[in-house]
């Protein structure tokens, strides 16, 4: 057997790409075996860790021309198909990671093996803007059938680019054998070897049309619920998986040299590259942050209230931290159901295999409450999730401080009131901190990390430290009302709101930014985080900043009358909640309301950067990114508000950021 290994000379932190001169090596590398009359087999493996991490991003944009893309696209076509055309078996031994035209190498070669310990196997281009051009549309779904297909082209990169693992890849049939990682590659060959006599002949399923239909229907309502049009890349995807149906492999092959040419010199290509830079390394070092070393260490976590909200907290620093954390609420009743809570939601991950029996127990144990907040006294930081209130937030900081060491950390997860003002009344003031997470607290990765005016670096490093802890995005943030995502959110959904109470029909008002791919309407965010919440906001952004921010009278009508939102459970709208709103005689097209929102968002951008919110306009980006939902086809919030002309000229000179140029 010839061993191709893929390495490009660094460690596991600089994955093997493949640009132009990766491809050519490669090519190289088979044009030696093709030579040969005494090889066998071919064999591709990484270095360690990695198996081959792609296309080179930085690569795709330098491409000026579509005649540079057209060249890399049937470039790497030319190199990888040689692999399922050899005269000889081929093997891809998959020891690390494996994403995009890595993962396609292993797909044109004849067999795979798999580590148990690989994290990272995805197909991410529609994430990013693109499809899998390099053969991925066109021969995974004949492997493993359109479903999985779906799953792995469309679906997991439109859910936050998700990936899956190495016994996931061997399940859904990507990987014929799962071989642990101690000795994987020696593994991998003598499992070749019986391959190779005949003693081991790995399934093939022939997949009929029964299998198609509800596939490509599963996908084109995915795309529709998700994109809703708005990026061209998942229905490129969904067209070439459809083709896969039918084409050879040239024609499919031609079909993604097509494709992959369009996107390549596409603007949703450079927007979602700009997004991904923000989130893989503006996310990893935060501006502003102090040292690490100033960090105190976390052995025992308190949580002051026991709702929801605390009880998702307690849950996600029991399990990420492996430390106790106790819980106090007011009442028994109200305790009992926070703990209960957490509780059964690690029940939920130990039957989904999440975590093993040990785990569950031991996260279980580590959860705890108490009615006494002098449970808290050996606790090395205290957060506070109690209702939105300055004076009970005062008073909860308060009785904390009583019991607790002076070392403590006293964190709230306010999400728009004065962290400054929680702590004036407190006698050590400077080691108080906002950590704003966002609901639900599992997934969202960002928090917004707040400086109160008298903050030491030793508290704000903590905080910093924590969030790392959790595996969450900190973003540095001036104590502000309602920081920077509920703040852009509160004007977004106020233009809207208003719009509907000028007599905007709210179907009109509610889909006028469809075309964005936003990842819900506004009155379905209403609807999802309580109209409660959403006017609390709008009162404390009113109080702060009268002449831009108003109390709708639809959304106080809408508290008044205890009602949910606008919506009924069958998602239809409720012809009573509608009536709530005043309904004037100034009605809005869709296109003066979209208008009417990219422009208040301008705005206010422009206003957060003169007041110094955030460290530069990247981290507005950031957290509308990773906090809102923002969508990565549009890249950050302010190149796109740049690009579309909603920018005012002093907005663009506080430095919106820039996508990578065409």
């Amino acid at each position: 057997m010839a061993l191709i290994t893929l390495d490009n000379g660094f460690d596991h932190t600089r994955p093997s790409t493949l640009g132009a001169q990766g491809l050519l090596a490669l090519n190289g590398a088979l044009d030696g075996i093709a030579a040969r009359t005494d090889i066998a087999a071919v064999g591709v493996t990484g270095k360690p860790f990695i198996f081959a991490a792609g296309a080179d991003l930085k690569g795709a944009t330098t491409l000026s021309t579509r005649e540079e893309a057209g060249a890399i696209a049937a470039l790497g076509h030319h190199v990888m198909r040689r692999l399922g055309e050899l005269d000889v078996p081929s093997f891809a031994f998959v020891n690390g990671a494996a994403l995009g035209g890595g993962l396609e190498i292993a797909l044109h070669c004849t067999y795979r093996t798999v580590s148990s310990g690989v994290t990272a196997i995805a197909l991410p281009e529609c994430f990013l803007g693109l499809v899998p051009g390099w053969g991925g549309s066109q021969l995974l779904p004949r492997l493993t059938g359109p479903d999985t297909a779906v799953k792995l082209i469309i679906e997991n990169p439109l859910a936050q680019n998700r990936m899956i693992k190495g016994p996931e890849a061997a399940a859904l049939g990507i990987a014929d054998a799962l071989l642990e990682p101690a000795d994987f590659l020696e593994e991998s060959l003598r499992w070749a070897a019986r391959v190779l006599r005949g003693e081991v002949v790995p399934p093939r399923t022939d997949h009929t049309s029964a299998d198609w239909e509800p596939a490509l229907r599963r996908a084109r309502d995915l795309v529709a619920l998700k994109v809703r049009g708005a990026a061209p890349a998942p229905y490129r995807a969904l067209d070439l998986i459809e083709l896969a149906r039918t084409a050879g492999r040239d024609e499919g092959f031609a079909a993604e040299d097509a494709a992959l040419t369009d996107l390549l010199t596409g603007e949703e290509l450079r927007a979602g590259l700009y997004a991904f830079d923000l989130v893989q390394h503006r996310a990893k070092r935060p501006a502003g942050a102090p040292d690490k070393s100033l960090a105190r260490k976390i052995g025992k976590v308190g949580v002051v209230g026991a709702g929801l909200m605390a009880a998702q907290l307690a849950l996600l620093f029991a399990r990420r931290l492996e430390v106790p954390v106790v819980l106090t609420d007011l009442d028994a009743e109200r305790l009992d159901k926070g703990v209960g809570h957490a509780h059964a939601e690690i029940a939920k991950l130990r039957e989904r295999g999440r975590v093993s029996a040990d785990q569950a127990n031991r996260l279980t144990g580590l959860i705890t409450g108490s009615l006494d907040k002098a449970a808290f006294a050996d606790a090395d930081l205290v957060i506070e999730a109690v209702f939105e209130d300055l004076g009970v937030k005062q008073k909860v900081l308060a009785e904390v401080e009583s019991v607790v060491t002076d070392e403590c950390v006293l964190a709230t997860n306010t999400s728009s009131l004065s962290v400054s003002e929680m702590a004036a009344g407190l006698r050590h003031p400077e080691r108080v901190v906002g950590i704003h997470f966002f609901n639900p607290v599992a997934v969202l990765p960002l928090v917004e990390v707040i400086r109160g005016e008298r903050t030491d670096d030793a508290t704000l490093a903590t905080a910093f430290a924590l969030g790392a802890g959790l595996r969450k995005n900190c973003v540095l943030v001036k104590d502000t009302p309602a920081f920077v995502v509920n703040r852009l959110l509160t004007r977004f959904m106020g233009e809207v709101v208003a719009a509907v109470d000028e007599g905007t029909p709210i179907e009109v008002a509610d889909h006028a930014l469809d075309d964005l791919g936003l990842p819900m309407t506004p009155f379905t965010l209403l609807q999802l985080v309580g109209p409660a919440v959403g006017l609390h906001v709008a009162e404390t952004l009113h109080a702060a900043f009268p002449g831009r921010f108003e109390v709708p009278a639809g959304l106080t009508a809408l508290v008044a009358a205890g009602k949910p939102g606008v919506y009924r459970p069958d998602l239809s709208f409720d012809p009573e909640a509608v009536a709530l709103f005043a309904g004037g005689d100034a009605p809005s097209t869709p296109e003066q309301v979209r208008e009417r929102v990219l422009r208040a968002l301008a705005e206010e951008i422009r206003i957060m950067l003169d007041e110094g919110v955030v460290a530069d306009a990247r981290d507005i980006d950031l957290c509308m990114v990773l906090g809102a939902g923002w969508p990565f086809h549009l890249g950050g919030i302010t190149p796109y508000l740049d690009r579309t002309g909603h920018a005012e000229p002093r907005f663009l000179a506080r430095g919106v950021a820039s996508m990578p140029a065409a």
